[in-house]
């Protein structure tokens, strides 16, 4: 038994915790709870705990549904949320087969997979994200335009106002369970929200934001609202991103920072950049996942559409933060198509392993793009060699079809199932019949 089981075992004694929650992530990114006693805590930690694996989203086939769920001691914390006795705690687990060996369908193993990958060429993958999401006034009807819980915009101070409370409490109880927050403030859409988790090595980072979503809609419970990670509820509002800042580091130094470059981009980071961009377009069904992702990304201003990088651009897919330009650590680059509804798992392997493919192929950077990217002519973007990121679901599906580098990470199960559920969530959409048809059709035709 190491330290850190004992230490685990030790908690629950003294903190009286009763309910030992085991989470894991299906391949979609839905978080996954299975409650045990104390008492069978040690087995579980030697054995793990079985389950019917066919009954989760992508894990498994009918006859190889046996599988186990191990918990990862160094991902303990009691739920502060039920911090009335007795105490429930919680830890992630691995997937395995029965013999023992990673389930590959296990959307944590997919993110391990390709850290090792970086951690063999010599790197850490590091990454920090701004999650955006919305509080509505309940109740939050299905089919029907949610009420946001203010009118505020970007930065607003409100004293005494539902989202300062909000945002209050929910850092509280995040750093009760060990996840440093850096910032947080209103964003521009009325009831929208944003929360920056302080940077950490991918895997805790994808782990935080899992238990990032659960705190915040059980702190939107508590104060008789509801919160929602849907990437764009109004058509006339921004949606929500989780812009993600990510740099790679060699031991203690950035292997992003180059002080006698322009720039202060190494060579590496240079690589990294081009190979994101290279691979942009095959990894967004991922990064991107669902059909209402796609109304975010056509809207112009805070979200991407086209391919193409640049410092203080924020048209740009792949932007340069140039916060600190002095600071060797804070070197680094940030994705901005992403949302903040995504896997984050399988999110973070992909861009990582673009990056990682732009560093081994030494892939060139293209010019930065310095001007509006919105405001050019599709002839001008054309001009410029900056292609389009995918226009819907359907277009994205189609790219990652053909993208060998997403294969690759993902793992031929996981790839196959996330291609075979997305294009069965597109045919379901396109079936559909929209207010928008009934509104300007129906009248007239």
């Amino acid at each position: 038994m190491n330290k850190q089981t004992e230490f685990v075992l030790r908690t629950i004694e003294e903190r009286d915790v009763r309910f030992v929650r085991m989470w894991f992530t299906d391949v979609l990114g839905t978080l996954k709870s299975v409650a045990i006693a104390p008492a069978e805590l040690e087995g579980a930690f030697d054995e793990g705990i079985g389950f019917d694996g066919s009954a989760i989203e992508g894990f498994a086939r009918v006859y190889e549904s046996d599988m186990v769920a191990k918990p990862d001691p160094s991902t303990f914390q009691v739920l502060p949320w039920r911090d009335i006795s007795p105490a429930t705690g919680r830890m992630f687990c691995d997937i395995l087969m029965p013999d023992g060996s990673p389930a590959y369908a296990d959307p944590r193993y997919v993110l391990k997979r390709a850290m090792t990958r970086a951690n063999d060429l010599g790197f850490t993958f590091y990454t920090h994200p701004e999650v955006e999401f919305f509080l509505f006034q309940p109740p939050v009807v299905p089919g029907e335009v949610p009420i946001p819980v203010d009118q505020s915009g970007y930065f607003d101070h409100t004293p005494q106002s539902t989202g300062s409370d909000f945002r209050r409490q929910a850092i509280t109880m995040l750093e009760q369970m060990g996840i440093s927050v850096e910032f947080s403030h209103h964003e521009g859409a009325p009831g929208q929200q944003e929360i920056d988790l302080r940077y950490a090595d991918a895997l805790t980072m994808a782990d935080n934001i899992m238990t990032f979503r659960v705190v915040v809609k059980e702190v939107a419970l508590s104060l008789g609202t509801v919160a929602s990670f849907m990437p764009k509820p109004f058509t006339e509002y921004p949606g929500s991103g989780m812009h993600t800042h990510v740099s790679l580091f060699e031991g203690d130094t950035n292997a992003f920072y180059d002080a006698s470059d322009p720039y202060h981009l190494s060579t590496t980071a240079k690589h990294f950049i081009a190979g994101l961009l290279k691979h942009a377009r095959e990894i967004t069904a991922v990064t991107n996942q669902w059909v209402n992702s796609y109304k975010r990304l056509v809207g112009g201003g805070e979200a991407p559409s086209y391919v193409c990088w640049g410092r203080n651009n924020r048209s740009a897919l792949v932007r340069v933060p140039l916060y600190k330009p002095k600071k060797s650590a804070s070197a680094r680059v940030e994705l901005r198509s992403i949302d903040s509804a995504c896997n984050p798992y399988l999110a973070y392997a992909l861009m990582l392993s673009a990056g990682l493919a732009g560093i081994e192929g030494e892939y060139e950077l293209p010019p930065e793009a310095e001007d509006d990217v919105w405001s050019l002519t599709e002839r001008e973007r054309s001009a410029l060699g900056i292609e389009p990121l995918p226009r819907n679901l359907d277009e994205a599906i189609r790219v990652m079809e053909d993208s060998e580098l997403v294969a690759d990470t993902l793992g031929d199960h996981v790839y196959d199932f996330f291609l075979r559920n997305k294009r069965a969530e597109f045919d379901e959409y396109r079936a559909q019949v929209t207010p928008f048809e009934l509104r300007t059709s129906l009248p007239s035709l």
